[in-house]
Parts: structure tokens; C-alpha cells; sequence
């Protein structure tokens, strides 16, 4: 098959596709508003009545984590020259994690009826680290999920050949994910999640086969191309910190950011709740480690791309567009070469993949903000004293048609971070490590709040309130050390002022508290000077050099989450005041 022949219908996304996309969506849309049921209460609508099973819990788990930007973006790891297969170390670290959060953190979570592993923080530390934290998944939400609807809304621009523009797409993804989030809550988001994940397993082995049929010697030639330009490679051994994807990143990094990622993260974690008890949620996080299969099946795109572009080169027009942005290699792929029909089912994938992603989030965004802000804000209005009891009938309806209005809100929102992830995505190579960065600027704070619950140390909440917002600052400080070697080369940047900023938010923020209460403050002031200190000094002088030795380069964004939840524990404890043992907080150690 001669390369003109592919390319006859190139750029042509045609009424066919249009009819597979569209009409894929509309069948899921109706079966899972049918599976999801009645959601008469904030019960039904964030918890699913906790009656799912879990299989649907674990592919529901798989769509969410997967997400466009693995199923774009991933392909490029390997097409790139001296790209391979070592993203797949860092499923090492999912798995582990997952076990982990099975057996440790699920059964925690189920001890009481709670919604989110916020509401867990809250009870054990109080209402303000529950609010703090909720802030923090709130930002970091808003920061990676807007990366996830540009790119699905550049690779629709990419397969309309510029008739769908980004901005027409954008809006077309948020109001579809707007609409599934609010026909049944997290009933409606699990179940179609579960029928989007077969559709994008699906779409990545049609074209895995479709590329191995193209390409000259089928199989063999793939392997055989694939072997000579080492893309088979899994295994780094580089204790090179800068680098993403080494077997330390998998094991130590991988595993540790998982944690947050699967058992404090909302996104993820508001699924386990909806299981029947513990042990079907144990089985669901632990089942969903066979989304390495659909990792894998993704890295083998990537093998299959190389192979075909190695004989049939890309034309100049579509050379320069991949030159620009590399995630666009897969893009290319589906409209230049796949069928009518086929070209749809990918691309219907694409779309299954992104708003998976979507409606997860913006049903969890919604419940967050509910428990955490609306609904203590109500009661207190109200005047009733114990802000944690039962909800009324009437309130229950009232929180959730509150929960649709703000799962618009949250909708639009997205969208509209989705034009700063434009901006942003400018100082990336790809759109996947912009993606997986965002989530650590936050996660570590997230993770390091749920083990000063879970370890029940003596400290009350006044630290981690403290904490939290310095491990951010601190892993900005971290992510932006990107200076030259030389000090003569050196110049104040914003990323500086910035962390100059902060510190001094932090000391005039503190000086208050010290002269309000001189004794309680002084004590703590060498910590806090401390913690400050050490975030100047990972900004300006620890900094890492680059294999050339010409400059200076910041840890790889695995990293992040270790580096933040250290920093938040390690100053939550210290900065915080031992707890008051009365009352239910007496009764609960007693108990444990």
C-alpha cells in the first residue's frame, strides 16, 4: 500500500466518524443515567447508595487514571527519539500503592459513614485541616484537569483539521461532562466510566492491529524496528534525580505519590466509598492495577507509529505540527491514515478517555466543596451547634440540587483553566509531564494531613494549617529551580519573586500570631523560620546538575509528592500544639 493511498482522504473527519462519536455518546449516555437509578439523597448521589459492585468500581477507578492524556500523550514517550518503555517503572510504585491502600487505608476509611478521605482528616485533626486540605485538592484539581481538557480539545482540532477549533472544542467536552455528572451523581459517573474504559482499551488494540497491518513485514518489522531503536526497554537504573522514569522514580517516588493518588486524592478515592464495605473496596483498588495492561497496550502505539513512520515519513506540513507539540504524533496518525468509521471509534476513545476524567472530578469537586463549605456554612447560620449530624429530609434535597449547580460552576471552571494549561504548556516537551506535574504541587500536603489522622499523633490541627500551604510554596520553590550554574548568569525571575513573596506572607503572618500569644509563638518561631528558610534554600542553592554539566536542573516532577509531604509532616507536627484529650477525642484514643 503506496503512501498516497493512505493519505486520500487525509484531513477528512468524516458525517461516518461523526456518527460513530456521536452515537456512542448518546448510548452511554442513556445506559448509564438508566443503571445509575434514583439520587434522592447526597447518599444516592456521592456515595451510590454504596450498593456498586465492585468490578465497576475497578474499571470505573482504571477510566479515571488513564485519562486522554495517557492515551495521547503516552504514544510520544516512545515515538520520541530515544524514547521507550521505561514509563512503565512507574506502574512498579501504582501497584505497590494500591496493596497498600487496601489493606491500610480502606479499612480506616470505612470505620464511619464518611465521603471523602477529608471527612477522615476532620475528625481526627478538626474542621479547619478538613477545610485546608479540601482547598488544596480544589487547586490541584483545577491546576492538572484543565491540562486534560485542552489536550482532548487539540487533538479534536487536530482530527477537524482546524474546522473544530480549541475553543469551540473545549466547550464541547465540559458541557458532555456537565451534563453526565449531573443526570445521577457518582451512580451515572461509575458506570459509564466502566463502559468509556472497554471503549478506549478497545480503540488502543484497533490500533496497535491497524498499524501492524500498514506496515511492510507486519509484526515482524515492528519488533524487529522497534529492538534496533531500543524502544523495548523498561528498566533505568539512574540514580540521576532529574530523570522521570527510572526503577528508583518506580519503587520510591511512584509508589509514594500513589498514595496520594489513589487513597487521598478525591478523584479516585470517592469511588472506594461507594463499594459495599471494606473488603469489595479492597478488591477494587486492587483489581485496578490492570490498568497497566492498557498502559502497556498505549506503549505499543508508540512502537507501532515508529514503525510506520519510519516507512512512510510524515509530509512537511504535518512534520512541523509534530515538531511543535510531539503529542500530536498520535493525532496525526488517526486522521491521516485510519478509515472513515475507524478514524470515529478512536477518536469517540479520546473523548471517552478525557471525560471519564471529567465528570469524575467535577462530581468530587462538587461533594468536597459541599461538606467541607456549603453545608457547615448553612448550619451555622441555622444556629445548629453540632454541624456534623444527620441531614434533614429537606436538607438532603436542598444539597442536591445545590450539588448540580455547583457541578456547573466547577464545569465552567475547568473549562476555562483548560486556556491556562495553553499558556502553561508552552514550558513543557509534552503535554503528559505538564499533566503529572501539576498533581504534586498539592498532593504531598494531601498525603502527609492523612497520616498525622491515620498515626493519631498528638498534635492539633494548628500545624498542618501552618504546613500545608508551606509545602506547596516549598515544592514551587523545587519545580522552578531551573537557574544557570553560573551566579554571574543568574537574574531575579517571577518564579524568585514569588518565593520571596511567600516567605514573607509567612513571617508577617507569624509575627501576628507571636504578638497575639508570645508564649505559644516563641516557642514555635525557630521551627517556622526554619521551614521558610529551607524552601529559599531548595529555590537557590540545592540544585541538581544536568548530564552536560552546563546547568542546573530541579528533581523530576516524581519527586514532588515525596518532597511535599515530608516537608508538611515534618512541620505539621512540630508547628503544631498537643491536643486536648477530652471528650469523644479521649473515647477515640481509648478505642484504638
Amino acid at each position: 500500500m503506496s503512501s498516497d493511498s493512505l493519505l486520500a482522504h487525509a484531513g477528512q473527519f468524516t458525517l461516518l466518524d461523526w456518527a460513530v462519536v456521536i452515537g456512542y455518546l448518546a448510548f452511554t449516555t442513556i445506559l448509564g443515567a438508566k443503571l445509575a437509578g434514583k439520587q434522592a439523597t447526597i447518599r444516592d448521589f456521592f456515595l451510590g447508595g454504596r450498593k456498586l459492585p465492585w468490578f465497576a468500581v475497578s474499571g470505573s477507578i482504571i477510566a479515571t487514571e488513564i485519562s486522554a492524556v495517557t492515551f495521547v500523550s503516552v504514544p510520544f514517550v516512545v515515538f520520541a527519539i530515544g524514547g521507550n518503555f521505561t514509563y512503565l517503572q512507574l506502574g512498579l510504585g501504582t501497584i505497590l500503592a494500591r496493596i497498600i491502600i487496601g489493606y491500610i487505608f480502606v479499612p480506616a476509611f470505612y470505620e464511619r459513614e464518611i465521603y471523602s478521605p477529608y471527612d477522615y482528616m476532620g475528625h481526627w485533626l478538626g474542621p479547619r485541616v478538613k477545610q485546608v486540605v479540601t482547598g488544596l485538592f480544589i487547586v490541584g484539581q483545577l491546576l492538572g484537569q484543565g491540562v486534560r481538557v485542552y489536550l482532548t480539545a487539540l487533538v479534536l482540532e487536530v482530527v477537524t483539521d482546524g474546522r473544530l477549533n480549541l475553543h469551540y472544542s473545549i466547550w464541547i467536552i465540559g458541557v458532555v461532562a456537565i451534563v453526565w455528572t449531573i443526570l445521577g451523581g457518582i451512580a451515572t459517573v461509575i458506570w459509564t466510566d466502566s463502559l468509556l474504559f472497554l471503549l478506549f482499551f478497545a480503540g488502543a488494540v484497533v490500533s496497535i492491529g491497524y498499524v501492524a497491518h500498514l506496515v511492510p513485514g507486519g509484526w515482524s518489522e515492528v519488533f524487529r524496528l522497534g529492538s534496533e531503536a531500543e524502544k523495548f526497554r523498561v528498566f533505568d537504573f539512574s540514580l540521576d534525580p532529574t530523570l522521570q522514569f527510572t526503577f528508583w522514580a518506580g519503587i520510591i517516588a511512584s509508589t509514594w505519590g500513589s498514595l496520594n493518588a489513589y487513597g487521598t486524592d478525591q478523584l479516585i478515592a470517592q469511588r472506594m466509598f461507594c463499594c459495599k464495605g471494606p473488603r469489595q473496596a479492597r478488591w477494587a483498588i486492587i483489581a485496578s492495577s490492570t490498568s497497566l495492561l492498557v498502559t502497556l497496550s498505549v506503549l505499543m502505539v508508540g512502537v507501532g507509529l515508529f514503525a510506520y513512520y519510519h516507512h512512510f515519513p510524515l509530509d512537511a506540513t504535518d512534520a512541523a505540527r509534530v515538531a511543535e507539540k510531539g503529542d500530536r504524533i498520535f493525532p496525526t496518525f488517526i486522521v491521516r491514515v485510519l478509515p472513515p468509521g475507524l478514524t470515529g471509534l478512536i477518536v469517540a476513545a479520546i473523548f471517552a478517555a478525557a471525560i471519564s476524567s471529567l465528570d469524575s472530578i467535577l462530581a468530587a469537586l462538587s461533594q468536597t466543596f459541599i461538606s467541607a463549605f456549603y453545608r457547615p456554612f448553612r448550619r451555622r447560620r441555622a444556629g445548629i451547634v453540632d454541624i456534623d449530624s444527620p441531614a434533614t429530609p429537606d436538607e438532603e434535597r436542598r444539597d442536591v440540587f445545590v450539588s448540580r449547580i455547583l457541578i456547573v460552576f466547577w464545569g465552567l471552571a475547568l473549562c476555562g483553566m483548560a486556556y491556562v494549561s495553553i499558556a502553561a504548556s508552552k514550558r513543557y516537551n509534552d503535554v503528559l509531564n505538564l499533566a503529572l506535574s501539576m498533581a504534586g504541587y498539592t498532593g504531598g500536603a494531601m498525603l502527609a494531613g492523612f497520616m498525622l489522622a491515620f498515626l493519631r499523633v498528638n498534635v492539633n490541627d494548628r500545624g498542618l494549617l501552618w504546613s500545608a500551604p508551606l509545602s506547596v510554596v516549598t515544592v514551587f520553590a523545587v519545580a522552578w529551580n531551573k537557574a544557570p550554574a553560573d551566579p554571574a548568569l543568574r537574574q531575579f525571575g517571577w518564579a524568585d519573586g514569588v518565593c520571596y513573596a511567600a516567605a514573607g506572607v509567612f513571617l508577617a503572618l507569624w509575627t501576628m500570631l507571636v504578638i497575639r500569644d508570645p508564649r505559644r509563638g516563641l516557642l514555635k518561631t525557630p521551627w517556622l523560620v526554619a521551614g521558610v528558610g529551607l524552601m529559599l534554600v531548595l529555590h537557590h542553592f540545592l540544585r541538581f546538575p544536568s548530564p552536560d554539566g552546563t546547568h542546573l536542573l530541579p528533581p523530576a516532577w516524581p519527586w514532588y509528592i515525596p518532597i511535599g509531604s515530608v516537608v508538611a509532616f515534618v512541620f505539621g507536627y512540630v508547628l503544631g500544639d498537643p491536643r486536648e484529650r477530652t471528650g469523644e477525642a479521649l473515647k477515640r484514643a481509648h478505642n484504638t
